[in-house]
């Protein structure tokens, strides 16, 4: 019975403080992230010790595994063919190159700041390459942001998250097999990259059918579970056939998303209640997640690298991201982007959900230089939360890019944008 009492306790506990913290941010005009990572801080083993899960146990694993894999395919359900279509080759250069820019530019930077071999520093790149649909995704519900601008960052964020997990995966798979092959490593990314977008599809149209209005529609009044049963089977699947399970899923709220492109409608009520149950899980993923990473932070390791972690933020900041923007812009000779619009586009990287699930996989597999990781995952999430997604507004409203029909909205604070 104490056993039962202690698993019921736990979860309860995280998504009690989950809430509070929530309510709290709102108050002080803080990203809830921020306060769900001091939260996890507080409640965890470093200060009252009210929680203490786990690095290597099943519902620590889970719920990083789980929680990464929902949050992506939502993102992926945020994304429409149809915004995708003016500015897909940004997008795609932003969530490809773009990751590839800032992965071996913070690598090559980390493995001189920390005195680390280079595919340890490389992983921390990698790590934190990727943008946030967690993060962004708020701000523009509320701020009018250009069409342009803000369809190019939600889809950015949304697709290089998927590229993001795989280059950390590769860059793991090369770590523990001990050995380096071009040939064999590429033949490897390309597999992870197939597989998971065939199975994505593969379960994307499935489940979309299942769901849908018409003699295939056979679930339709369980849309919501169904949605939550996609996300498992899309992974454990492409896991299953050598893909990436982060793109699977990706690829599946993606489809799932545009089903109207395939001639498939879901009846409004149902609809409806699937998106509240989505947005639910997705909030209690997010709760968890971070406050478990506000658990498991090293404070021995951040303690001895937090000089070196802000270091890293801040070129990645000022001087990595903006690279990584301005390249991959100024590629994309079809759309003929403005200062202003490139310049936004430098400055909104939030970093947090993916990372944050990669970071905690990441130390709870014990890879040298985990605690380094940990540290500088860490501090990239609270800079890039506290700073840029907080002066969201304020640099839109700057850079003349909110809506002329809408420039009541730039007075929205943070605190509204949940």
């Amino acid at each position: 019975m104490e056993d039962t009492s202690v698993l019921l306790v736990v979860p309860a506990l995280i998504l009690f403080v989950g809430v509070v913290a929530s309510k709290i941010s709102k108050l002080i005009k803080v990203p809830d992230i921020v306060v769900f990572l001091f939260a996890g801080v507080l409640i965890g083993p470093a200060v009252l010790n009210w929680v203490n899960v786990s690095t290597h146990s099943s519902i620590n694993q889970f719920i990083l595994t789980f929680g990464a894999a929902f949050i992506l395919y939502d993102g992926g359900r945020e994304i429409k063919f149809k915004v995708l279509n003016e500015v897909k080759w940004t997008v795609a250069l932003l969530a490809t190159l773009g990751v590839v820019i800032s992965a071996f530019a913070i690598g090559a930077i980390a493995m001189w700041v920390f005195k680390i071999d280079f595919i340890y520093a490389l992983l921390i790149g990698a790590v934190i390459a990727s943008t946030d649909p967690a993060a962004l995704v708020p701000i523009f519900s509320k701020v009018k942001i250009v069409d342009r601008v803000k369809q190019t960052i939600i889809s950015e964020s949304a697709f290089n998250d998927a590229v993001g997990a795989i280059l950390v995966l590769t860059i793991i798979t090369i770590i523990q097999s001990g050995s380096f092959s071009i040939e064999a490593n590429t033949v490897e990314l390309l597999k992870m990259v197939i597989f998971g977008v065939l199975s994505g599809a593969v379960v994307g149209v499935t489940f979309s059918l299942s769901v849908s209005e018409g003699k295939f529609g056979l679930f339709t009044e369980f849309a919501p579970i169904i949605s939550i049963l996609a996300v498992m089977i899309s992974y454990s699947l492409a896991q299953s056939i050598g893909g990436s399970g982060y793109m699977s899923t990706f690829v599946t709220g993606l489809i799932c998303g545009n089903k109207k492109s395939f001639k498939l409608w879901v009846p409004t009520l149902d609809f409806e209640v699937q998106k509240n149950v989505r947005e639910t899980v997705t909030t209690i993923m997010k709760i968890s997640i971070f406050i478990l990473l506000g658990m498991h932070v090293d404070f021995g390791a951040l303690s001895q690298y937090w000089i070196q972690s802000l270091f890293i933020v801040i070129v990645l900041v000022f001087v990595v991201r903006p690279l990584s923007v301005l390249v991959c812009t100024s590629l994309d000779r079809s759309v003929k982007w403005k200062r202003n619009e490139v310049l936004f586009m430098m400055w909104v990287r939030e970093t947090g959900v993916i990372p944050a699930a990669l970071s905690g996989l990441i130390v709870s597999s014990k890879l040298p230089h985990a605690n380094i990781l940990s540290s500088v995952v860490f501090m990239t999430i609270l800079i890039t939360l506290a700073v840029q997604a907080t002066s969201a507004c304020y640099v839109a409203k700057k850079l003349d890019l909110i809506k002329k029909e809408d420039k009541k909205s730039q007075l929205v604070p943070f605190s509204e944008l949940d």
